[in-house]
């Protein structure tokens, strides 16, 4: 098992763990009281820097629940934190849209985040054909 170090900046959130029996992914809280106006956007605070192996990354994303209770989308979809992103100070933030009003409190659980292993390196060759038939682009697989 990995050893992952990580400082907390606040005292007022809960220590990282995850939900036993629920998922993989670890919930990520607020470290700030932030309010937004609708089409606001702003960075979180999530009040950790991490020291993740060499080898891997975080994927930060937004809980299911998140826009149902906050109307806040995360703008790049999904945050990479890579592994050299492990100083002191490199304080882990979460960008997110405001669609509606709403106020994040300090300790809510607003994101998550898994670790995983990078991508292997790849060789990428030119090709004039591909064997493979079309399948027939966005959609094509069906609604049922």
């Amino acid at each position: 098992m990995e050893k992952i170090l990580v400082k907390y900046h606040t005292d007022k959130i809960d220590k990282l763990t995850y939900i036993d029996g629920k998922s993989d992914w670890i919930d990520l809280r607020a470290a700030e009281e932030v309010e937004f106006k609708a089409g606001e956007f702003k960075l979180v605070n999530l009040g950790i820097s991490v020291k993740l192996p060499e080898g891997y990354e975080a994927h930060i994303a937004p809980r299911s629940s998140t826009f149902k209770n906050y109307g806040l989308l995360q703008v790049n979809s999904v945050g990479v934190v890579d592994n050299t992103y492990c100083g002191d100070e490199d304080i882990w933030r979460w960008p997110v849209y405001a669609t509606r009003d709403c106020v994040i409190h300090v300790n809510d659980r607003v994101c998550q985040f898994r670790i995983m292993e990078n991508q292997p390196k790849l060789v990428f060759e030119e090709t004039d054909h591909l064997s493979d038939v079309a399948r027939g682009g966005f959609g094509s697989t069906g609604v049922k």
